[in-house]
């Protein structure tokens, strides 16, 4: 007992000021560096909530200078000693306990640790990720991942007060679920004791929020843990969390305000920003016809121009052909680009035929006149025309794309934001957020030869549009759905709900869906609609983007303690792995040879 009262903390490493001068205190942590200089030992000493530099000198008492001498990084280490003000051209302004040091008395090492393959004490976590993800222990330490999980267990916080207060209950919904379409693949679960027959890993709680509703909770919301099979990117994971969320008797108005309130205090109370409310609201076919997508960024200007008019009776044959083909004409004026290289304008040429375009027609306001390959086949009018409605002045750039509507705008779209990044025209300390709302409700799926719903087959379509749905324009519905976006990036998504079973198997249909097939996976919710289930809606939040975006990361990773890497992998533990050939034969279900390693087949 006495030793163990020897390392008792009395304060952490990050809280020691001048004000504390004098005092006699105890901290524990990891040696973060440690310098010898003629005797005299300085260790930056490490724990969750800061830095504070340690002295020891030869007037230290109990020889605790000749253990210092021993101490190496991350050294697990109780120092007790007395707080003294730093002189006034030593103080570190860059550190919070930058003013004082503590000079030690006595040193315990409670813990010595090996040479670590990572370099924590490097900011910028220089290591491949493999390595990292390996020691992810390690990595973990560091202080900038550290402030990342730190400052997403603060958003949760002031999500979960705000949502209290405004009267909603938290509920947990299953993890073990029934495999439902959802728009990705699912993660499949045997079951052991009804063999042969499956759960599944929620892609989202949708189903199981509206049968809250219906079961009278009026709102609910979830810290919810989510689930996809599907390719990993730097803002993608295989497990995700959302803020999830459901209203009854409610409206899209009632949704805009109660989640731009939650945004509004969520910045103000974990970054101290004034988030200016309301957001803007664009429809679909707005975004899409003007930036090029359903989440536009909106940092920076260079909009589409849909010129096709301007056009119509052009004797240039490339655009000629495409308005013959029912396709669009689009331009973006690239304002001060102008001094583009033909080596640029051959990159970007062949950056938009990534995205289907066959080709870029560029128009340079040069000083003496306009210039470019497609001057000669262009009318003075035509000319003119353009430069009026794109806006465009000397010293701007002219970009046109000639192809079918989506490939079109697609296109253009991407080569905004490629000239943005060209010239670092955004700033990850600028957000603008946006409403995009009437969406389509169906989108046809090449692949699969009919139409799917654009965001899930619940969702409600615009009240003056479900005649449509009994006519072969059905495909003109727009839903009732809506996306919260900031600076290009899809910050959370949702709906009003279908609250009918007759329009919901009206829109089931429509997917391809069968009675049967109904039944057999929706027949809880369609009975559940039949004794009385309100109107309601909801939205879901990447709390992963969340933080990134606020924080300014590139990838999602850095805000998850644990991430997979884009192979689905868990390189610290492993994970998936095999399993014993007892564990397979209890499922009742058999692994192909093919798919294991020479290694791994010894085991199966």
């Amino acid at each position: 007992m006495k030793q163990e009262l020897i390392w008792k903390r009395t304060h952490t490493c990050g809280e020691l000021t001048a004000e504390n001068e004098g005092n006699t205190v105890v901290l524990n942590g990891w040696v973060h560096n440690w310098r010898n200089h003629g005797g005299i030992i300085f260790i930056d000493l490490r724990d969750r909530a800061g830095i504070t530099q340690v002295v020891f000198s030869p007037e230290s008492e109990e020889n605790a200078t000749d253990d210092a001498v021993k101490l190496r990084h991350e050294y697990v280490v109780s120092i007790t000693g007395v707080v003294r003000r730093r002189p006034d051209n030593m103080v570190n302004p860059k550190m919070a306990t930058g003013s004082i040091e503590v000079y030690a008395s006595k040193l315990m090492i409670l813990n010595t640790a090996q040479t670590p393959p990572l370099h924590i004490n490097d900011p910028d976590a220089s290591e491949s990720e493999e390595l990292r993800y390996r020691y992810r222990y390690l990595d973990l330490r560091r202080p900038g991942l550290q402030y990342n999980i730190i400052f997403r267990h603060k958003v949760v916080a002031e999500v979960r007060k705000y949502l209290w207060n405004k009267g909603f209950t938290e509920i947990e919904t299953p993890i073990l679920m029934k495999s439902t379409p959802e728009g990705a693949r699912d993660f499949l679960v045997p079951s052991r004791i009804n063999k042969g027959k499956f759960y599944a890993l929620p892609q989202s709680p949708q189903t199981y929020k509206q049968i809250l509703m219906i079961a009278g909770f009026e709102r609910y919301f979830q810290i919810a843990r989510c689930f996809r099979d599907e390719d990993l990117r730097a803002d993608r994971q295989p497990e995700f969390t959302q803020i999830d969320a459901e209203l009854s008797f409610i409206d899209e108005n009632d949704i805009y305000s109660i989640f731009e309130d939650m945004i509004k205090i969520v910045f103000k109370k974990c970054l101290d920003l004034e988030i200016k409310t309301p957001f803007p609201r664009m429809s679909f076919k707005n975004a899409f016809r003007t930036y090029g997508t359903d989440k536009p960024d909106l940092r920076f200007g260079l909009p589409i121009h849909d010129v096709t008019d301007i056009f119509k009776t052009t004797e240039f044959k490339v655009f000629k052909s495409i308005i013959g083909e029912n396709g669009n004409i689009a331009a973006i004026a690239a304002t001060g680009f102008a001094d583009l290289t033909r080596k640029n304008i051959d990159k970007l040429t062949s950056f938009v035929s990534i995205f289907g375009a066959k080709g870029l027609v560029w128009l340079r306001l040069a000083e003496n006149g306009v210039e470019g390959p497609a001057v000669k086949f262009l009318s003075k009018t035509e000319m003119d025309t353009l430069i009026e409605k794109t806006e465009a002045q000397k010293g701007d750039m002219i970009f046109i794309i000639a192809a079918a509507e989506k490939t079109c705008f697609t296109s253009l779209g991407q080569l905004r934001l490629e000239l943005g990044r060209m010239r670092q025209l955004t700033s990850n300390d600028d957000y603008k957020f946006l409403w995009i709302n009437e969406f389509p409700m169906f989108e046809f799926s090449e692949q699969e030869q009919k139409y799917a719903a654009v965001h899930h087959p619940f969702t409600s379509p615009v009240q003056e549009d479900i005649p449509l749905l009994e006519t072969g324009d059905f495909h003109k519905v727009r839903s009732r759905a809506y996306d919260l976006v900031l600076n290009g990036f899809e910050l959370g998504g949702g709906s009003i709900r279908i609250h009918q079973k007759e329009l919901q198997q009206s829109v089931f249909k429509l997917l391809g869906i069968s009675q049967k097939e109904a039944e057999r996976k929706f027949s809880f919710l369609l009975n559940a609609l039949t004794y009385g289930a309100p109107p309601h809606g909801g939205i879901a939040f990447g709390l992963d983007r969340i933080v990134m975006l606020m924080l300014g990361l590139e990838s999602i990773r850095d805000t998850i303690a644990f991430p997979k890497t884009t192979a689905g992998i868990s390189l610290m533990d492993n994970a998936p792995d095999t399993v014993s050939e007892t564990q397979i034969n209890e499922l009742g279900i058999e692994i192909k040879k093919e798919y294991l390693k020479d290694g791994e087949k010894e085991k199966i």
